[in-house]
C-alpha cells in the first residue's frame, strides 16, 4: 500500500476535534482496525494524556480493540513516552495512546505504536487505513472477544528506565535546583518524581493536570514561558524546563532565564553525548538548525535529515542504528533508552551533561556557534494550501534561491540563511521556520516571505 494513500494519519497519529472532526464511532472502528493489524498474540496497552475528552476516547479505543479479539490493559494517565517505553519493555504487541500532544485543548486523537514502542511506519499506517476503509477488521463471536485489565507499572517502569541511562551519583552530587513548568500536562505524574530521585530540589509551576491547560496552554513556546523564567531567576535555579501536553517535548531556559529552542539545547546534548557514542549518526528534520551539522562534524559524525514528524526521526534512527535524534520544537530522542522524543529523558540528560562538565547551562550553550532564528505560524485552510505553496515556490524560483523540497519548501538565500514554509500535518496552518548567522539578513528574509505568504493566502 503506497504511503500516499493515507487519509487519516497525519504527521503524528490521527487528530481532530472530537464531535466535529472525529467521532467515537470512528475511533472505535479505527482501533478495531489497529487490533486486526496487530493480531491477538499479546495484549495491547492503551494510555492517555490529560485532555477532557480522553476518557471517552479511551472507552472507544477499548471497545474497538476488544471487539477485534485483542486483550487490552489500560495504563491510565501518563506521559506518551512512558506508555511507549511500557509497550517496549512490559510485553505488549503494540499500543494506542489517546493524545493530541501540543495541540489546543479542544483537540484529541490517537497515536499507534508497535511492539518496539515506536510509532509504526507510514506503510503500516496505510495498511491500517485499508482495513478500516474496506471494513475487513476482525469480528470474533462473543466467546472470542478480548478481555480488559489494568497496567499499574507504567510510571515506575518509565522512571526506572530513565535512571538506568544516566549517572545518578554524579547528578545527585551537583544538588541541582530545577524549575519544572508542567503546563498542566501529563508529565505531572512523572518528571517531578524523577528529578527528586536524581537529587534535585524541584520547584513546579502549572503542575496540576488539567485538560483545559489553564496555566499557559499545551504548547511550550518562548512567548508563554515568562513565569518559568521568572521562577528560575527568583529561586536561583540551575535551569528551567517546560513540557508540552503529553510530555514528549521539552524547552529549556538557562540560569538567567534565557530560553533556547530544541535544536540549540539538542546540539548541546549532542556535543556531550557524541563523546560517548562516537560516530553517531544524528537524525534530525529539515526544520532544524544547521548548528546540528557543525556539532556532529566536530565529532566525525554524520547528520541524516528527514521530513518533519517524530515517527520519521524515530524510524530513521532505527534504520541507521543512530543513538541520537532531535527536533527544533523540543523533541530529543535517545536511542539507548527508546528512540522516541521524551521530555523527562531529555531533562535527565541535561542534568548529566552539566554535572559531567561541571559548568552552568549558559556556559554549555556559549560553546556553540550562534545562529539567529525566527518562527511563526499562519492559519490557512487545507484546501488553500496547495495553491499557496505554488505561489511561494514561484517567488523563490524567480529569485534564484536553492530549494529543498524534502518537506514543504526550504529556501536557501545563501549558505548560512534559509527559510522553511511547511503546511502542518495536524492543524490548518502553515508554519514558518527561518535561520541565519546574520541577524539583519534573517529579519529581511523573514519579512519578505512573511508578506508573500499573507498575500498568497489572501489571493487563494
Amino acid at each position: 500500500m503506497a504511503v500516499a494513500s493515507r487519509k487519516f494519519f497525519g504527521t503524528n497519529g490521527i487528530r481532530g476535534v472530537p464531535g466535529k472532526d472525529i467521532t467515537l464511532e470512528f475511533i472505535a472502528e479505527m482501533s478495531q482496525s489497529i487490533g486486526t493489524f496487530l493480531g491477538s498474540s499479546k495484549p495491547v496497552l492503551v494510555g492517555n494524556d490529560v485532555r477532557n475528552s480522553s476518557p471517552s476516547l479511551v472507552g472507544s479505543v477499548l471497545s474497538g480493540l476488544l471487539s477485534a479479539g485483542n486483550n487490552v490493559n489500560a495504563g491510565g494517565l501518563a506521559p506518551t513516552p512512558a506508555h511507549q517505553f511500557g509497550v517496549r519493555t512490559l510485553g505488549y504487541v503494540g499500543g494506542i495512546i489517546v493524545t493530541a500532544s501540543h495541540n489546543p485543548p479542544q483537540y484529541n486523537g490517537i497515536k499507534f505504536v508497535g511492539s518496539d514502542g515506536v510509532e509504526v511506519r507510514r506503510e503500516d499506517e496505510a495498511a491500517v487505513e485499508a482495513i478500516y476503509l474496506e471494513k475487513k477488521y476482525n469480528r470474533p463471536d462473543w466467546q472470542a472477544v478480548g478481555r480488559s485489565g489494568k497496567e499499574s507499572r507504567v510510571i515506575e517502569n518509565y522512571i526506572a528506565g530513565i535512571m538506568s541511562q544516566v549517572n545518578v551519583p554524579r547528578i545527585s552530587g551537583r544538588k541541582f535546583t530545577v524549575v519544572l513548568d508542567i503546563g498542566n500536562g501529563a508529565q505531572a505524574v512523572a518528571s517531578p518524581y524523577l528529578c527528586e530521585r536524581l537529587g534535585c530540589k524541584v520547584i513546579t509551576i502549572n503542575a496540576q493536570p488539567d485538560g483545559n491547560f489553564p496555566g499557559r496552554g499545551p504548547e511550550p513556546t518562548p512567548a508563554v514561558l515568562k513565569d518559568m523564567c521568572e521562577a528560575v531567576r527568583s529561586y536561583h535555579a540551575d535551569f528551567g524546563v517546560a513540557y508540552d501536553g503529553d510530555g514528549d517535548r521539552s524547552l529549556f531556559c538557562d540560569e538567567n532565564g534565557e530560553i533556547y529552542w530544541g535544536d540549540r539545547t539538542g546540539s548541546m546534548l549532542a556535543d556531550y553525548l557524541l563523546s560517548k557514542h562516537e560516530g553517531g549518526p544524528v537524525v534530525t528534520t529539515v526544520s532544524t538548525s544547521a548548528l546540528v551539522g557543525i556539532v556532529a562534524a566536530n565529532h566525525g559524525a554524520k547528520v541524516l535529515w528527514t521530513t518533519v514528524g517524530s515517527v520519521d526521526v524515530s524510524r530513521a534512527m532505527i534504520d541507521n542504528n543512530a543513538p541520537l535524534g532531535l527536533e527544533e520544537n523540543g523533541g530529543f530522542f535517545y536511542g539507548p533508552h527508546i528512540p522516541v522524543r521524551d521530555g523527562a529523558m531529555t531533562t535527565a540528560l541535561v542534568l548529566e551533561t552539566l554535572a559531567a562538565r561541571n559548568i552552568s547551562f549558559s556556559q554549555a550553550i556559549s560553546k556553540l556557534k550562534t545562529f539567529y532564528q525566527k518562527k511563526s505560524k499562519f492559519e490557512c485552510p487545507k484546501e488553500k494550501r496547495p495553491n499557496v505553496m505554488k505561489i511561494i515556490e514561484a517567488k523563490a524560483t524567480r529569485s534564484g534561491a536553492k530549494i529543498d523540497r524534502t518537506d514543504g519548501l526550504k529556501i536557501w538565500t545563501d549558505d548560512n540563511s534559509w527559510i522553511l514554509l511547511r503546511p502542518s500535518g495536524t492543524e490548518p496552518i502553515i508554519r514558518i521556520y527561518s535561520e541565519s548567522d546574520d541577524e539583519e539578513k534573517l529579519e529581511k528574509m523573514y519579512a519578505g516571505y512573511e508578506q508573500a505568504l499573507k498575500e498568497a493566502i489572501e489571493a487563494s
